[in-house]
């Protein structure tokens, strides 16, 4: 472990214990999920937004960095008794803070749905519990044993992983992303992205800085643990969800006002929502969509180019997703009149950017004509 994971994980022990104002900035979280939380867990609260408001009834939803559970025990209140929450920390003082409500929050909500977690956020293969137990009946002394102990992490990585693949609806983070050293940041997105399901989604929030920041900061560990050196720079920010292949990223909240100023630099709050599902095969099922505006002509995260107005080819994978958040509002969705069956449809070449003529969509022999509307102005229509 280096001096930054030693600093931060001894700098949020003590946090957990006694209430730190330079760690934490203003938030507003639904007062009506706040009425059940004790006082303690609201007191070490060490947040920057409020990802939960994204949660939805039934969910399983993952939190990153719970701390003291502030953000679990909102969200349990969410999904309610159908929905499940996990939080993940690697501080045992956060995580016997989080535990020590965990049957007094189930007998105010009338269900237990919340557990939490030994692990880091970057390696969530890594169950921090059985290393503990494991090492207990097993200490290292000599070099056989630590032969011993890399394989058994292996294997439990394998057969026991502290989260499984694709078992998460939606995964939450709260100003914690941040506090990862630079090195494991790359694999901390490749695992949100290993553990959520097709479908599923992220939703962050997080301090960003407005420029790079300096090497002289990112060594200063008093900085880096206030989660102010190891923030990303904006911009970058949201280039990471990209290469770990997310999709329909966007800038959800962003503080106009920089919490922190350091040498010139900004750092601010944004919250990042993204979406897991885009990879698969491409299939023509004669399908389009319409881009309704405002802008002339935007580019989606396959290199699709939707033209205002335009009907535009699209395969059905891509067709699903538009037709749900976060493109539906801002899409028309044509389905053909006559369907083909996913099992009969051919490839379709996704790196193109085609217009679809109506025809593909009606069909060639298409030649209807119907007059059975209602004419203007008579009584009862609604077109004068």
């Amino acid at each position: 472990m280096n001096d930054i994971e030693i600093a931060v994980r001894s700098r949020y022990g003590a946090a957990a214990r006694l209430k730190e104002e330079a760690l934490c900035r203003p938030v507003e979280y639904n007062p009506q999920y706040l009425k059940i939380l004790p006082d303690e867990i609201i007191e070490r609260d060490y947040g920057c937004g409020d990802p939960s408001r994204f949660v939805k009834t039934g969910e399983t939803v993952l939190d990153l960095g719970s701390g003291g559970g502030k953000i679990c025990y909102i969200a349990s209140q969410i999904v309610g008794e159908s929905g499940r929450v996990i939080g993940v920390d690697t501080n045992k003082e956060m995580l016997a803070l989080a535990n020590k409500y965990r049957g007094e929050m189930a007998r105010k909500m009338g269900y237990g749905n919340v557990e939490f977690l030994y692990g880091k956020i970057q390696d969530l293969k890594f169950n921090l519990s059985l290393v503990d137990a494991h090492l207990r009946e097993n200490p290292i002394k000599t070099a056989d044993d630590l032969f011993a102990y890399e394989s058994f992490i292996t294997e439990t990585k394998a057969e026991k992983p502290l989260i499984a693949d694709d078992s998460m609806d939606v995964i939450l983070s709260n100003c914690v992303l941040n506090l990862v050293k630079s090195d494991d940041k790359e694999q901390m997105f490749q695992e949100m992205f290993r553990v959520l399901k097709r479908g599923g989604r992220v939703a962050i929030s997080d301090i960003v800085a407005d420029e790079d920041v300096p090497e002289h900061l990112q060594s200063d560990r008093e900085l880096w643990s206030g989660c102010i050196s190891g923030a990303f720079r904006e911009d970058l920010f949201l280039e990471a969800f990209e290469r770990a292949g997310f999709y329909g990223i966007e800038i959800v909240k962003r503080d106009e006002k920089p919490w922190r100023v350091v040498e010139g630099i900004e750092f601010r709050s944004v919250t990042i929502t993204a979406f897991k599902g885009k990879q698969g095969a491409c299939w023509e099922r004669n399908q389009s969509v319409i881009y309704k505006g405002p802008w002339k002509r935007v580019i989606d995260d396959d290199g699709h180019i939707l033209e205002r107005g335009q009907r535009m080819a699209v395969c059905d994978k891509t067709f699903q997703i538009y037709g749900k958040a976060p493109y539906a509002e801002q899409i028309i969705a044509i389905e053909p009149i006559e369907n083909i069956e996913l099992s009969d449809a051919a490839e379709f070449d996704c790196k193109r950017t085609a217009k679809r003529n109506p025809r593909e969509s009606k069909g060639l022999e298409y030649n209807i004509t119907d007059l059975s509307g209602a004419r203007c102005c008579e009584p009862g229509s609604d077109c004068c």
